[in-house]
Order: structure tokens, then C-alpha cells, then sequence
């Protein structure tokens, strides 16, 4: 098979790459950037690179309705809670107001410790919750996937 000179001009970053690939490999870089075009050039290089671009996109697809599902579930827990809070406070008395107010900062200040703490962790509360929902679902639970439905 005849071949070619070509004079090709790289990032030196991808020289040194290449320099040590080709060190470690035992092959030349000439062999190296021969199969690297070969490789790009072939229609099954162009299939594989598809599907490997589609599994990334799934991946990310997946990521990305985790991350609706938690948020949907943080604006209705965020919701629900809002509204429970608004139903059920009583109005305090003026003598009472500055108490409220600094056991509310104290609370309020606990709150974010707490919240601190837990992002150190690295954990996730929604998971967290999920898990504990679904321990404590009974067996016959209408949204039990092995339960046997309605007879």
C-alpha cells in the first residue's frame, strides 16, 4: 500500500499528548494519527460515535427529569407548606410581637444551621424522604407497584 506525506500542524498540548501515547503504546505517532484518521473516517466510526452520543444524551435526558421530579416535589412541598402555615396561624397581640419576632429569628437561625449541615453531607432530603415514604407505604397500597390492584 502507497502512502502519503502529510505535514500536519497541532496544539502542542496535543504533541505532548501524542508524543507520550505514543511512548507508552510502543507505536509511532505517524501509526497513531494514521489510525486516529481511519477511525474518524470510517462510516462504522460514525455509527459509533452516534450511539455513544446518544447514550450521553440519555444520560442526560434521565438527569434532567430527576431534576423536574425533585424540583416539582420541592414547589408543592414548598406550596403545601405555605399554606398550612397561612391556615393555621393565629394573629399575635402587640405586648407578644417582639417574643414571636426573636424566637422566630432563633428558629429561623437553626434552620439554617441545619440546612448547612445537611449540604455539607452532600445528601438529599427529597431522597431521603422518598425513601422514608416508601418504607412506610403498607403493602396493599394503591400505589404499590406488587400489590395486586383493586379485586
Amino acid at each position: 500500500m502507497s502512502r502519503g506525506r502529510l505535514n500536519v500542524f497541532i496544539e502542542r498540548d496535543h504533541a505532548r499528548r501524542l508524543e507520550a501515547l505514543s511512548a507508552t503504546k510502543g507505536i509511532s505517532k505517524s501509526g497513531i494519527v494514521a489510525a486516529a484518521i481511519a477511525a474518524f473516517l470510517s462510516p462504522e466510526g460514525d455509527e459509533r460515535r452516534e450511539a455513544a452520543l446518544g447514550r450521553r444524551i440519555d444520560k442526560i435526558a434521565a438527569r434532567c427529569e430527576r431534576l423536574a421530579r425533585d424540583q416539582t416535589i420541592l414547589i408543592e412541598t414548598l406550596s403545601l407548606y405555605i399554606r398550612l402555615y397561612l391556615t393555621i396561624s393565629m394573629p399575635i397581640d402587640a405586648a407578644h410581637q417582639e417574643a414571636a419576632r426573636a424566637q422566630g429569628r432563633a428558629r429561623f437561625e437553626q434552620f439554617i444551621a441545619q440546612l448547612g449541615i445537611h449540604l455539607q453531607r452532600g445528601g438529599s432530603l427529597v431522597k431521603t424522604l422518598q425513601a422514608e415514604v416508601a418504607s412506610d407505604k403498607p403493602p396493599d397500597s394503591p400505589n404499590d407497584p406488587a400489590s395486586p390492584g383493586p379485586a
